[in-house]
């Protein structure tokens, strides 16, 4: 199944939806998790870091992405009226809570990783 915002939408209407979709709606996507892993490690990011950092993404995948974890409350995104612009994002303490699911979704990961490698042995 698909998690899109459609999901989301339906739980502010029927509290009744899965609790788990909802959480798999705000984190799924290719790159959300890979923001996070970088926005956890630091205090604030200027996006041209996490363009530079996430080199296989192009710049409107990563605006979408942001904006989605904005919109999420995930993220924060700060605009200083500078000339060229600065924006930054920061974990919100909704987004903070997440770095136990995204450790034991990294630790879940490492064993499937070798355990595939095991049985190529």
């Amino acid at each position: 199944m698909a998690y899109n915002r459609t999901s989301q939408q339906d739980w502010a209407t029927d509290p009744g939806t899965c609790s788990i979709e909802l959480a798999l709606a705000s984190i799924s996507g290719k790159w959300i998790l890979r923001i996070y892993g970088i926005l956890r490690d630091r205090e604030t990011v200027r996006y041209c870091d996490l363009n530079n950092q996430l080199t296989d993404i192009s710049e409107k995948t990563l605006t979408a992405q942001l904006r989605k974890m904005e919109q999420d409350g995930i993220v924060t995104r700060v605009v200083y009226p500078e000339v060229p612009p600065r924006v930054e994002y920061q974990l919100t303490p909704l987004g903070q809570s997440l770095e136990t699911i995204y450790d034991a979704l990294m630790n879940w990961g490492e064993r499937y990783a070798e355990s595939k490698k095991e049985q190529e042995v």
